[in-house]
């Protein structure tokens, strides 16, 4: 699963996925639309409900601070294929 906010200036990005191993994996990537400023975290879950559950808080983080949700998509979708490829990016950094 994949989900992304943005406000005018800073995006947030999140990736909920299973990694080779089957572990949960959040991963978090935010920074300014535009620019190369921001960052990426990847967050061992103990489960999809845990990671799921920090997807919720980010919501309601997010939400609160003005973000509004632009995506969420399946990760076999065009659009989060796209949006994979840019976390991939993110790491070369």
């Amino acid at each position: 699963m994949i989900v992304r906010w943005e406000t005018d200036h800073d995006y947030v990005l999140v990736h909920v996925h299973q990694d080779m191993f089957g572990d949960w994996i959040f991963s978090r990537a935010w920074g300014q639309i535009g620019t190369q400023y921001g960052g990426l975290q990847h967050r061992l879950a103990d489960d999809r409900d845990h990671a799921l559950l920090w997807l919720a808080d980010e919501t309601t983080i997010l939400t609160s601070r003005g973000f509004r949700k632009v995506l969420e998509t399946d990760d076999d979708s065009a659009q989060g294929r796209d949006a994979v490829s840019q976390l991939s990016l993110l790491d070369a950094l």
